[in-house]
């Protein structure tokens, strides 16, 4: 990262530029990783960046089960993790395989080049979680503002519309109050401190969560 970039989000949200990254982050924020597969091709897949709460912990990220990145992080050591606003390079590499000759994908606003180390491993049925420890060893910015992406903006912007419509004829409110109760969890896991004061600020605007605990208790 440049010397003058800045450490902090220039769109004035709470988050923190790491040392040696070359964008804020905060909560899970969604990138593209590509990882350097034993064909010596780069394979393309979604990655979530997890933030520190502690300034001086290192940026994480989570592979589930037996990946290309997985195999790609521990038989190679790292990767490249690239950010873009781009959809379609998000459903690319989430959901089908992709392999380049480059490693930065062409449409990612930024990059940074990182080696990762195993510091965490636990088991959900039969699928494998492992915490991964990423450390910056180069970045690059390719477009003048890089905006970032967590799913838990999203899931504000989604439940305020789920929550607009409670009182409207027509809709479901059971239907609604399981989308707030989803949408809810994912900030709860995936946002930062704006996304979950934003979602504060539904639960004070509407009392659905006393609406859903109402119904529950039926």
């Amino acid at each position: 990262m440049s010397d003058d970039a800045p450490n902090r989000d220039p769109t004035g949200v709470d988050a923190a530029v790491p040392d040696g990254w070359p964008v804020a982050l905060r909560g899970v924020t969604e990138s593209v990783v590509t990882t350097l597969g034993p064909n010596d091709r780069w394979n393309v897949a979604a990655l979530g960046i997890h933030a520190p709460a502690d300034p001086d912990a290192p940026v994480t990220a989570r592979t589930y089960g037996r990946t290309r990145t997985w195999r790609n992080f521990a038989e190679r050591g790292g990767g490249v993790v690239q950010f873009t606003t781009d959809p379609r390079t998000f459903v690319d590499a989430a959901l089908t395989v992709r392999e380049t000759d480059d490693p930065v994908v062409e449409t990612v606003d930024a990059w940074v080049e990182v080696t990762v180390d195993a510091v965490g491993s636990e088991t959900e049925g039969d699928t494998t979680i492992r915490t991964w420890a990423l450390e910056p060893v180069e970045s690059e910015v390719l477009r003048e503002r890089v905006p970032t992406i967590n799913r838990g903006f999203g899931s504000v912007v989604d439940a305020t519309v789920a929550a607009s419509r409670l009182d409207v004829p027509g809709f479901d409110t059971d239907a609604l109050l399981d989308r707030l109760t989803y949408f809810a969890d994912v900030v709860d896991r995936c946002g930062g401190p704006a996304e979950r004061e934003a979602f504060a600020r539904i639960d004070e605007a509407t009392g659905w969560r006393a609406l859903a605990d109402e119904r529950g208790d039926r």
